[in-house]
């Protein structure tokens, strides 16, 4: 992610270049094919959507740096949307790399994400030919909800604040019979990975790493680690995988990470280790399945009015004593450090008050009655 607010083409153009000129990326480039979509800084402006006036330009840009062919379908179409597949038959992994940016509407707007035209293209990417495993990268979670639990604080974009476009989505991976799908993602500056059981008839897992570069508690003083780390685990969630592997209790990590996704072919059934691992590369968080957990059980497990389930209550729905504790700590921590300012200073004044009439008494002769 390359930061700035609305940077000028020419200032994006050279953090670019700086970016690509950096010793470790180069060797990564050497010896790797690197594949990639934006995020709202890549993308020019913070928290940006279809509004955004220099996403014409700033497209380009970002394919020259990913190298992308000069003829290629990228640099003929509205957004940076693409697939790739991996892999010989039978073992084949499709990527679905979607664009969040240029086609979505307002934030609270509830509109649309990808917009028609890229809609139209997933659902083609989805009907093609099929592969062991999906994968679609969204560079705003599309599981985690956690807005709907950090408001009115704080909010972070995903899908799940364009409640109708994501079960568009979950609609069009089950109308299509995909297997082995699974989504990875970013944007939030801290690792997690969450899963949904209700939603396109088996687990569907999101991966969020974010960032090499930048991590929440990178970007705030080392003595507050500790008070982030309690807030991560004290807001609620009902969506992210907790284990006992967790570095961490909240199962969050927010200092830099990066996604890894292992695949063994080799054990009967396969199995799919999905991890978020920090700069040394040791895990923090992850999970390990057999791959065929990602197929359609024909049942879609369901949750009964006024029960809440782990994997299956979305966060927008948990009872508003849990949604919102976070908030209420909040405020009752605020309340009552300021009623302790207010009785301190009631009492430094009462005190204050007190002494000027000691001082007074003291002056004033004493006839046998004080008034």
């Amino acid at each position: 992610m390359l930061l700035g607010l609305s940077l000028p083409p020419k200032e994006l153009e050279s953090r670019y270049q700086k970016a690509k000129s950096n010793p470790g990326y180069s060797r990564l480039r050497h010896t790797t094919q690197v594949v990639g979509t934006w995020d709202d800084h890549d993308y020019g402006l913070n928290d940006a959507g279809k509004e955004f006036g220099g996403k014409i330009t700033n497209q380009k840009l970002l394919l020259d740096f990913l190298d992308e062919p000069q003829d290629s379908p990228r640099r003929k179409q509205e957004g940076v949307y693409t697939s790739y597949m991996f892999g010989p038959v039978g073992r084949q992994i499709k990527v679905i790399l979607l664009d969040t940016r240029y086609h979505r509407d307002p934030l609270r707007s509830d509109g649309s994400v990808l917009g028609s035209s890229q809609w139209t293209w997933l659902e083609k990417e989805l009907n093609g030919p099929k592969s062991a495993i999906t994968i679609i990268g969204s560079s705003v979670q599309v599981i985690s909800n956690l807005s709907a639990t950090t408001r009115p604080l704080f909010s972070l974009e995903s899908w799940g604040r364009f409640p109708k476009e994501r079960n568009r989505l979950f609609k069009l991976i089950a109308d299509t019979k995909r297997e082995g799908v699974f989504f990875i993602s970013g944007d939030v500056h801290f690792g997690e990975i969450s899963r949904y059981d209700c939603s396109i008839g088996y687990p569907v897992y999101d991966v969020t790493s974010s960032g090499l570069t930048q991590a929440v508690e990178k970007a705030v003083p080392h003595v507050f680690s500790l008070i982030v780390r309690f807030v991560a685990w004290l807001t609620p969630t009902t969506m992210r995988v907790i284990s006992k592997n967790c570095r961490f209790r909240s199962c969050t990590y927010g200092q830099p990470n990066f996604g890894a996704i292992e695949i063994v072919w080799s054990t009967t059934p396969v199995t799919l280790k999905l991890e978020v691992r920090d700069i040394k590369g040791y895990p923090v968080t992850g999970v390990k399945f057999p791959l065929v957990e990602l197929q359609s059980r024909g049942l879609m497990p369901s949750v009964k009015a006024g029960e809440y389930r782990r994997h299956c209550s979305l966060e927008v729905n948990l009872p508003w004593m849990i949604k919102y504790r976070l908030a209420i700590l909040f405020y009752c921590s605020v309340s009552g450090m300021l009623f302790l300012i207010l009785e301190a200073s009631i009492s430094c004044s009462s005190h204050m008050n007190f002494s000027h009439w000691l001082k007074f008494f003291a002056r004033k002769p004493f006839h046998g009655e004080l008034f």
